[in-house]
């Protein structure tokens, strides 16, 4: 699909040729065949005033939010419209809308309804039926370019493109060879969500380089030189990464939880759902009406048929079960999703490491200034021992040395000698036990 770089396109294979026919034939024997397509469905506010996309929005009254509404013609209305409104329209219970809501901002889900997708992944909240898609708050800045990728993907038609499409899509039905071509592109609801899930990424992915751009040099410079300011650069940097990866962690833990359960995946497929309705339908319709003609001796007859019918029915949802398109796409993000894990897993280790050599730094200064704290405590003791011998000497006590004549020269000498050897003898003592380093 479309111009990102994830694009995809179903594979055709011989089952598509095959799946489907006994139904397909019992269909078009009992009643008028279908599209297999959902019809574009009728505007939200039809009559009302819209608001534009450049426009400013009006104030809200009553709860009501900013919704835009865009179907698969490329129809597009922004109205603002209530709870009710869009639970009525999506057929979606009221818990989704609270999903939707600002509690759950920072939340990934994806969920998979009878007629609808509920999506809430980072700034992209919407809901995705068969028909159109209904986005919240289509003017934020976040959510512009998810806009813009859904009027390249889907361009807006005229009435006449619409009748010719139409007529493409009743003839497929009556084709098998011509559904093969349809359904060799995703549904709609695969293409909205395929563009969510690029939008997304791209915003991630963005965010992931400029944390990568702002780290490397913060890093480096803080091996340089360890200040209080590129401390405190380092920890702002890191609490950014850490609310960056559990961003990423829960969009890809959403996708991890969807590709490991298949029935998930299979609830998915809205427009396969609403094409097996639209055939089960038609039986049931044909059913009724060859009963109320039948003769009565034909009842029976009636019966064995709508149990073929019914087993048909049920073989061919079988084989329809496949998920290989939608768990292709999902994988891709997935991997994608992953790579940016690891781009941001590999930045923390790298702020893990730098804060090792930091600390390794410190403790390195920290047993320098041990070391000269025991060095200088080794000469105050020997210092103060020459002290003691001074003060000893000092006092006004009877002592022959006093009448000696020069001995004082010789004493302060001798004592200071002495001194010596006592912090040459114990700073050696200290080396000896390695409390000093060589």
């Amino acid at each position: 699909m479309g111009k990102g770089p994830l694009s995809f396109r179903r594979l055709s294979s011989i089952r598509h040729r095959k799946k489907g026919s006994a139904v397909k034939d019992d269909a078009a024997q009992t009643s008028t065949p279908s599209s297999s397509s959902p019809p574009p469905p009728p505007p939200i506010n039809a009559g009302g005033p819209v608001v534009g996309v450049t426009g400013k929005a009006k104030k809200k009254t009553g709860g009501a939010r900013l919704w835009m509404r865009f179907d698969r013609t490329g129809a597009m209305e922004i109205v603002e419209c209530d709870k009710s409104t869009i639970i009525k329209r999506a057929s979606v219970p009221a818990r989704d809308l609270r999903i939707l809501g600002p509690v759950f901002s920072h939340s990934s889900n994806i969920l998979a309804r009878e007629k609808a997708i509920v999506v809430n992944l980072e700034v992209i909240k919407a809901i995705v039926t068969a028909e159109e898609v209904l986005l919240l708050d289509p003017l934020r800045p976040e959510v512009l370019p998810l806009v813009e990728r859904l009027k390249q993907q889907f361009p807006q038609r005229n009435g006449t493109e619409n009748a010719l499409q139409a007529s493409a899509n009743l003839q497929s039905t009556l084709d098998p060879e011509a559904a093969e071509g349809l359904q060799s592109e995703l549904p709609f609801e695969f293409q909205v969500l395929e563009i969510a899930l690029e939008v997304v990424c791209s915003f991630v992915d963005s965010s992931v380089a400029a944390l990568e751009t702002e780290a490397w040099p913060v890093l480096d410079e803080l091996t340089k030189n360890v200040s209080t300011e590129n401390l405190e650069y380092v920890r702002s940097l890191k609490s950014n990464l850490t609310r960056l990866l559990a961003r990423v962690q829960k969009v890809r833990d959403e996708l991890e939880h969807l590709l490991d359960d298949n029935e998930d995946m299979a609830d998915l497929y809205l427009t396969r759902k609403w094409i097996q309705n639209q055939q089960n339908e038609a039986i049931l319709a044909g059913t009724a009406a060859n009963s109320i003609v039948a003769p009565p001796h034909s009842t029976s007859n009636l019966h064995r048929l709508t149990s073929n019918r019914s087993a048909s029915m049920v073989t061919s949802n079988t084989e329809e079960d496949d998920v290989e398109d939608l768990e292709m796409l999902l994988e891709a993000y997935f991997m994608q999703l992953e790579g940016m894990r690891n781009k941001i897993l590999t930045v923390r280790e790298y702020i893990d490491d730098t804060e090792d050599y930091v600390n390794i730094q410190l403790d390195n200064q920290r047993n320098e200034l041990i070391q000269l704290q025991l060095t200088l405590t080794i000469a105050s003791f020997a210092i103060a021992a020459e002290t003691l011998l001074a003060s000893l000497f000092g006092m006004n006590i009877p002592c022959p040395l006093y009448d000696i004549h020069g001995i004082f020269s010789y004493f302060v000498w001798s004592v200071t000698a002495l001194c010596i050897v006592l912090f040459m003898v114990t700073l050696g003592y200290a080396r000896w036990k390695k409390l000093l380093g060589s």
